[in-house]
C-alpha cells in the first residue's frame, strides 16, 4: 500500500470528480508549453532573418551560388563602409567609456545640488530616441546653426560627437550602480593615508568600475555598428555605414542580393559582438 501511494504521489495523485471516480492529474508537459512563445518568435525574428540569408544566395539572374558574396566582397564601397563602420563604433566607444566614467565619477563623489536628478535624467537619457539627440545637435552644427559656418556636423567627427553624446548614459548606468556598491570606507582609509584623488581613482576606484566599464563598453559598440538613425540625420557626406550600404543597395540601387548580404555580415559581426557583451556582463554580474 505505501508503494502505490508512493507511485501515485510521483505521477501527481489523484482527484475525485463530481462523478465519484477517480482520475489522475497530470501535470503538462514543459515543451508544451514552451511551444507556442517559440513559434511566436520564431515567425516574428527567425522567419524574416531567414528569407535575408535566403535572399542573399539569389542573385537577380536567378538559382543559387555565392555571386552576390563575391561580388559585394570584391567591391570598394563594401570595404570601405566596413572600415568606416568600425573606426567609428570603436572611436564612439572609447570616447564614451572615458567621457561616461568622469561623468560617472563626478555623480557619485562629488557632492553638488542636484546630484540625484542628474542621475535620474541619466536614466531618462536612455529612453530617447537617437535622431532625436542629433536633431538638437543640428540646431547647433547645422547649416543654419550657431557655428553652421564649420560644417562640423556634415564630417565623420559630426557623427562621432553624436554617437558619444548618445551613447554615454549607456555607461554611466553602471558605473553608476558599480560605485553604489563601492565600500566607501576603501576611500576614506586612502585619503587618511595622504593618498591624492588621482591616486585613489587610480588605485581603488577604477579596478573596481572596470566589470562595468568591460560591459558598458561592449553594449556601447554593438549599439554603435548598427546605428543608422545619427547617420542619416547627420546628412555626412562620404561616411557611409554598414546599415547606410544596406538602405543604399536596397532603396536606391534596387540591389537586394547585395543588400541581404551585406545585411547578413552585419548581422554576424553584431551577434558575435553580443556573445562579448554576455560574457563580458556574466563576469561583471550586471
Amino acid at each position: 500500500m505505501t508503494e502505490v501511494v508512493r507511485r501515485l504521489r510521483r505521477s501527481g495523485g489523484w482527484s475525485r470528480p463530481r462523478g465519484g471516480s477517480r482520475t489522475f492529474n497530470r501535470a503538462p508537459r514543459p515543451w508544451l508549453v514552451a511551444v507556442p512563445p517559440v513559434a511566436l518568435l520564431a515567425l516574428v525574428f527567425v522567419y524574416p532573418l531567414a528569407l535575408v540569408v535566403q535572399q542573399s544566395f539569389q542573385p537577380d539572374s536567378g538559382g543559387t551560388s555565392l555571386r552576390p558574396y563575391a561580388d559585394v566582397f570584391a567591391s570598394t564601397a563594401f570595404r570601405e563602409a566596413l572600415w568606416t563602420t568600425v573606426w567609428i563604433a570603436v572611436a564612439s566607444t572609447l570616447g564614451c567609456l572615458v567621457l561616461g566614467f568622469v561623468l560617472a565619477l563626478i555623480i557619485a563623489f562629488v557632492p553638488f545640488p542636484g546630484a540625484r536628478i542628474v542621475a535620474r535624467f541619466v536614466d531618462v537619457f536612455l529612453t530617447f530616441p537617437s535622431f532625436l539627440i542629433t536633431l538638437a545637435l543640428l540646431f547647433i552644427y547645422g547649416t543654419t546653426g550657431i557655428v553652421g559656418s564649420f560644417q562640423f556636423l556634415t564630417t565623420p567627427w559630426g557623427v562621432l560627437l553624436a554617437e558619444v553624446t548618445y551613447f554615454t548614459p549607456f555607461v554611466v548606468r553602471p558605473l553608476l550602480a558599480a560605485f553604489s556598491q563601492l565600500d566607501t570606507a576603501q576611500l576614506e582609509a586612502a585619503s587618511s593615508l595622504g593618498a591624492r584623488p588621482l591616486r585613489i581613482v587610480r588605485r581603488v576606484i577604477l579596478p573596481e568600475a572596470l566589470p562595468a566599464l568591460a560591459a558598458g563598453g561592449s553594449l556601447v559598440l554593438v549599439l554603435c555598428l548598427n546605428e543608422f538613425g545619427i547617420v542619416l540625420f547627420t546628412g555626412a557626406k562620404g561616411v557611409t555605414t554598414l546599415p547606410m550600404l544596406v538602405y543604399s543597395k536596397a532603396i536606391l540601387e534596387s540591389d537586394y542580393p547585395g543588400a541581404c548580404v551585406v545585411a547578413v555580415v552585419n548581422v554576424l559581426i553584431s551577434v558575435g559582438l553580443y556573445g562579448l557583451y554576455r560574457v563580458v556582463s556574466r563576469r561583471a554580474g550586471a
